[in-house]
């Protein structure tokens, strides 16, 4: 289950329950975050809580049209011009993990455990495990990915999967989204899609689009100076 947990000051919250089924209204709750995100006049950011992973038998009831909308919606939220916070606790997987691997910055309390959790014959071959690989390695996710052993949190601090292990992780997220609010949304956008190109993408590729932000960035600090 996906719920708004409404807007205080500058930051806009949602809480994921991973135990809950995946359902339209998760889909629904996620993009109101990105509509209210990529609408608002000035800078927000975003924090999502997660928590939960699915029992046996989750997936009953699921057809792939809905997990197509859900998973583009997570790129939205992957991509939204504004920085993006997580906070998980206790066992994470399915929409939880999902939210998780899709935000910049991470935090975990100690009990956190991160799980790719099954299906009826193997474990889900949803993005989750598309994003773990991306960030991780396939060699240090394999046993996760293929066999479903949690990723503790300790162990999710050393891969670069979590950002921050804290024995109080509101006070993590109100620090770091201090540090953050004021980012340009549009700009942070732009620096994190050449993060992500960067693993896939040769010199010569990405070296134009790396010049085209170097180009914006000194024609807004020029259109910034005084005259």
């Amino acid at each position: 289950m996906v719920t708004a947990g409404g807007l205080t000051e500058n930051m806009i919250t949602l809480k994921i329950d991973g135990t809950a089924p995946l359902s339209a209204q998760s889909v629904k709750a996620l993009a109101a975050l990105c509509d209210e995100t990529e609408d608002r006049p000035t800078p927000a950011v975003v924090a999502v809580h997660v928590t939960g992973a699915p029992e046996d038998g989750w997936t009953s009831g699921l057809d792939v049209a809905l997990v197509t909308k859900w998973e583009r919606t997570l790129r939205r939220l992957e991509r939204l011009p504004a920085p993006t916070l997580a906070v998980a606790r206790g066992d994470c997987g399915g929409a939880a993990l999902d939210a998780f691997l899709a935000t910049d910055f991470r935090i975990a309390a100690p009990d956190t455990r991160l799980l790719v959790v099954s299906d009826t014959a193997a474990t889900w071959p949803g993005m989750a495990a598309f994003r773990l690989v991306q960030q991780a390695g396939a060699a240090r996710v394999r046993r996760a990915v293929l066999l479903g052993l949690p990723i503790d949190a300790a162990e999710a601090l050393a891969l670069g999967i979590a950002d921050d292990v804290a024995d109080d992780p509101d006070a993590v997220l109100a620090a770091t989204a201090e540090r953050v609010t004021g980012l340009n949304g549009k700009e942070l956008a732009i620096r994190r899609q050449l993060l992500f190109d960067a693993t896939s993408t040769g010199f010569e590729d990405a070296i134009g689009p790396h010049l085209a932000a170097c180009d914006r960035a000194l024609r807004r600090a020029t259109a910034e100076e005084p005259s």
